[in-house]
């Protein structure tokens, strides 16, 4: 019980596990229009959940925008599939918006 509420504790105090353990695989880049993809899903166990970023060049910055997912995939292959395509919807459905607040770094 006691390792069990530990556990809950370090999630969301940022313990537990090294960012190294916790990362997954990561896919080449992907261009989409104007903005680049990074698949990156995190390792969850023997599973691997949806994660990247989407960034794009605004004059001299670069803007990014970070996303999670509940997904789980039980094939890192899949995760990197699927993160793209995700990614891909989130630049469809936001446009110009996505970026518009000129926001170095935010989630979405």
């Amino acid at each position: 019980m006691a390792s069990f509420i530990s556990n809950i504790f370090s999630m969301f105090s940022g313990g537990g596990k090294p960012a190294s353990e916790a990362a997954g695989p990561s896919g080449e880049p992907q261009l989409y229009g104007d903005c680049t993809i990074y698949a990156e899903p995190r390792k969850e166990g023997g599973q691997y959940r949806l994660a990247g970023r989407i960034e794009k060049k605004v004059g001299d910055e670069v803007l990014v925008r970070n996303f999670i997912r509940a997904d789980l995939f039980s094939s890192s292959d899949d995760a990197l599939e699927c993160t793209v395509r995700k990614a891909q919807q989130i630049i469809d459905q936001h446009g110009s918006s996505l970026f518009g607040d000129g926001e170095k770094l935010r989630q979405v």
